[in-house]
């Protein structure tokens, strides 16, 4: 009787230790810095009906001594606050140990996507900023990947308060 008592504290502390393993995610324990993942740039790219489609490029820096493998991204775009774009790649590749790599994501954007930034933008106020913000994920290694976000502001050029 005293054994499986023993056998079962045992199995729920190492379930508790595999939790707290998990929780605390591959960079703290093997006491690596988070990648840094910043917009590049976006390229137009050939859609279909009534989508558009765009080429996100993604800067991923990765600031530890080994490199990072990774295998497949999706990421979600927002502009002003709603959402607009997602997209994903099966695209392989690594990034070298304190260095950079770009990675190029398709993604779509829907008609319906349009017409409600468009609406956002009907209600009279003069924009000369648009904020974005990507949240995604990086695929691969041995936990699964990392996810990254990146937010900011496109200037749009002539459509100040001044830009009459």
């Amino acid at each position: 009787m005293k054994t499986n008592h023993t056998r079962n504290r045992f199995i729920l502390f190492f379930a508790v230790l595999l939790a707290m393993l998990a929780l605390d995610g591959c960079a703290g324990f093997f006491n690596r810095d988070a990648m840094r993942v910043s917009v590049a740039g976006i390229e137009p790219l050939e859609g279909q009906g009534l989508e558009m489609r765009f080429a996100v490029k993604l800067r991923v820096q990765n600031p530890n001594d080994a490199p990072i493998d990774f295998d497949g991204v999706a990421l979600d775009l927002d502009l002003n606050g709603r959402a607009f774009a997602s997209g994903v790649s099966d695209q392989r590749g690594t990034v070298p140990r304190f260095g950079e790599t770009i990675v190029s994501v398709p993604v779509t954007v829907s008609a319906f996507s349009v017409a409600r930034q468009a609406f956002g933008f009907a209600n009279g106020d003069t924009v000369s900023k648009v904020s974005y913000a990507v949240r995604g994920r990086l695929a691969g290694g041995a936990f699964g990947g990392a996810r990254f976000s990146d937010t900011g502001y496109v200037d749009l050029p002539g459509m100040g308060a001044s830009g009459y």
